[in-house]
């Protein structure tokens, strides 16, 4: 068999549409497996920029260092006043131990 520029090849027309839509059909998966593990690789980068933001707010929030809710610093509020009146509870209570010492 000799092949060359003349050569003839005969393919019933079932079988032309058959490899056609054989073709056609991989690369459409083709370009589906491509764009699915392309958007898996966005959704990899995006998940791991949340964890490092996450990781971030884990240390720096406990710290201070990114501010704190308006409740804390009521509650810091209240406890420094909290903590005076006990300085003073703890004088006068000095004061008259001093005192019932003394009688």
């Amino acid at each position: 068999m000799n092949i060359g520029e003349e050569s003839k090849v005969k393919l019933d027309i079932k079988t032309l549409v058959g490899i056609v839509v054989g073709i056609v059909s991989l690369a459409g998966i083709w370009f589906t497996l491509t764009a699915s593990i392309s958007q898996l690789q966005l959704d990899v980068v995006r998940m791991q920029d949340a964890v490092h933001l996450n990781e971030e707010f884990r240390i720096k929030w406990p710290r201070g260092e990114m501010g704190a809710l308006p409740d804390d610093a009521k509650q810091d509020l209240k406890i420094h006043y909290l903590q005076k009146d006990m300085d003073y509870i703890k004088t006068v209570v000095k004061e008259l131990e001093i005192s019932q010492a003394k009688e």
